[in-house]
């Protein structure tokens, strides 16, 4: 496969200043693509897991960084994945390890890779491989995890032949292990509201946005990336059902990146297209008019990667830091609640400090989707008591909501 590999060719003049305005000279690197899933087999997963005993410890870590950048082209610029990394560790029993083994190296045949001197090390064209097996894992060691007896790891890393990820992306999926597993909120019994009228009694007021106004501008659930880095079965529809894929015999992921990297890769990159190609929804544009009106105050507080609210006009708090477990955030004095679209379990901690600061904590979602034609429920994990939730989308209650405080003034 060839670095970089275009994602977007020949550039118009828009997008080209879409690029310098908001991706190249922004105030923060948003032409790296990052991502990070840790699943692990244990009593606390066992419904997603498949945990019976101690002695079922599977683990499988994943951890992508992409950078982008404008590549010269005959005629106008094209977008293109200039370095590409891929981090794949996976624990388990020593028979599923060497299986696993085995098919990694039928995979590399397959896919016409080159072995280098060594027998660690693979390359076709622009991209190498790394294999790395381990009786002990050194992060294991190193942290005193304790993993049952005959278990091994076994860790894989592709990356475009030029970049060598510093110590600091390596140890990052580790650091984010060692915060442990995610422990899903016991909902509490908030109030429901038709609209947001009741904010009308309650501004200014603060945002958190989350996937649903993304998904409003076209880009793709969240859930794809699962299906692209296999990190469920995606078996049934309701997302909180799925099972984590952990045996490293029914992971496929390596196996299509190794025979068909092109074709895999076209898939890596479809998050960053949509989100480049994107534009501000009615939604964003509603946020806009009311920052402008005063009743929207303190930048948007996000873990979106998308750009969509800075490019409506709006800044960003960008939460998706993985250097950070909570992130920082910039509340408002006088602000009295805290509106929270679209959004359901990442980040709540940013919910509870708005609940401690005595701020009202409404939320905005339909609690459900759309698949062939049937409306899936996906309830909110967040809400508690004495919290609002509206069951609208973006699109129908922000420029409601706009349209009523208008009124109001005059």
């Amino acid at each position: 496969m060839d670095i970089p590999y275009i994602v977007i060719d020949q550039l118009t003049p828009d997008q080209q200043q879409v690029w310098k305005t908001y991706f190249g000279d922004a105030d923060r690197p948003r032409y790296i693509e990052e991502g990070i899933w840790r699943r692990t087999q244990e009593k606390a997963t066992a419904d997603q897991s498949g945990w019976t005993a101690d002695d079922d410890a599977r683990r499988r870590i994943i951890h992508y960084r992409y950078r982008y950048g404008l590549v010269p082209t005959t005629a106008a610029p094209a977008i293109g994945l200039t370095d590409l990394y891929l981090y794949h560790s996976a624990t388990a029993p020593a028979d599923e390890i060497d299986a696993h083994h085995d098919a990694l190296g039928d995979s590399l045949a397959t896919g016409g890779w080159k072995e280098a001197p060594g027998g660690f090390l693979w390359t076709r064209r622009d991209l190498k491989c790394r294999i790395t097996e381990h009786d002990v894992h050194p992060q294991d060691a190193t942290a005193g995890r304790t993993l049952p007896a005959g278990y091994r790891s076994l860790d894989v890393q592709i990356a475009s032949v030029s970049y060598a990820p510093p110590p600091a992306v390596r140890q990052l999926p580790w650091n984010v292990l060692s915060t442990g597993i995610r422990c899903k909120d016991r909902p509490g019994t908030p109030t429901r509201v038709p609209d947001l009228s009741v904010l009308a009694d309650l501004l200014p007021f603060q945002v958190e946005i989350g996937c649903g106004t993304s998904v409003e501008a076209g880009l793709p659930p969240l859930h794809r990336l699962h299906e692209i880095y296999r990190v469920t079965d995606r078996q049934g529809h309701e997302p909180r059902e799925h099972s984590f894929t952990l045996s490293p015999t029914a992971d496929t992921l390596l196996h299509e990146v190794l025979t068909e990297p092109e074709e895999k890769t076209a898939e890596f990159v479809e998050m960053f297209r949509a989100c480049f190609l994107a534009e501000p929804t009615p939604a964003m544009w509603a946020l806009k008019e009311l920052k402008d009106a005063g009743h929207l105050v303190g930048p948007v507080i996000t873990n979106n990667f998308d750009v969509l609210a800075a490019r409506a006009g709006l800044d960003e708090c960008f939460m998706r830091r993985y250097d950070q477990a909570v992130p920082d955030v910039e509340w408002v004095e006088g602000a009295k609640a805290l509106l929270v679209v679209g959004l359901h379990a990442d980040r709540r901690k940013v919910q509870a400090r708005a609940r401690a600061r005595g701020m009202q904590v409404a939320y905005l979602d339909p609690e459900g989707f759309w698949r062939d034609g049937q409306f899936m429920p996906y309830p909110l994990e967040g809400p508690q008591d004495g919290d609002l939730v509206c069951r609208a989308t973006a699109a129908e209650a922000l420029p409601a909501l706009v349209n009523l405080l208008k009124q109001q003034a005059g």
